[in-house]
């Protein structure tokens, strides 16, 4: 009975953790299966991150495909901190970007700048991530979209998006 009691554990935490659909530079697209179903995203970190005085948890950037809740396109990040309210924007050239967050994670207001966001990073070779920490430092993340567009589409395409 432990044998097989061993097995179902190990098959309901394989299926919870997420796998890689490939590296792309310095994006990875990845699949999971939850309870709610199946989902995809493409993740990447920052090459850069300021300051350096400022001890945080690991920033990301993600856009999820969660196909039985009817969610595509879905960006979101964190800078590895609590944000104070309204403070978190993402720039590249002359587009930029206002996010809402709640506690260490932001997104973007609705499906229309999701989709503005996405032409952007293809187009890209780097974004900046600015946001405010709950007790009002500032931190800058330095996002490389090399490889972007592959991940994008490994991820929505695993996701049948």
């Amino acid at each position: 009975i432990s044998i097989l009691t061993m097995a179902i554990i190990s098959i309901n935490v394989f299926a919870s953790t997420p796998i890689s659909g490939g590296k792309f530079k310095n994006w990875e697209s990845f699949m999971m299966q939850t309870e709610k179903g199946k989902v995809c995203f493409a993740q990447t970190k920052p090459v850069k991150r300021a300051p350096g005085s400022i001890k945080r948890k690991e920033s990301r950037i993600f856009v999820s495909f969660r196909p039985n809740q009817n969610i595509r396109d879905e960006i979101s990040v964190t800078s590895g901190h609590d944000y104070k309210t309204s403070s978190v924007t993402a720039k590249s050239g002359k587009n930029s970007f206002s996010f809402f967050s709640q506690k260490d994670f932001a997104w973007l207001l609705d499906e229309r700048e999701e989709k503005n966001f996405i032409k952007v990073m293809k187009r890209a070779t780097d974004l900046i991530i600015t946001a405010n920490m709950s007790n009002g430092a500032e931190t800058t993340d330095h996002y490389s979209m090399m490889g972007f567009t592959k991940a994008y589409n490994t991820a929505k395409k695993t996701c049948g998006q």
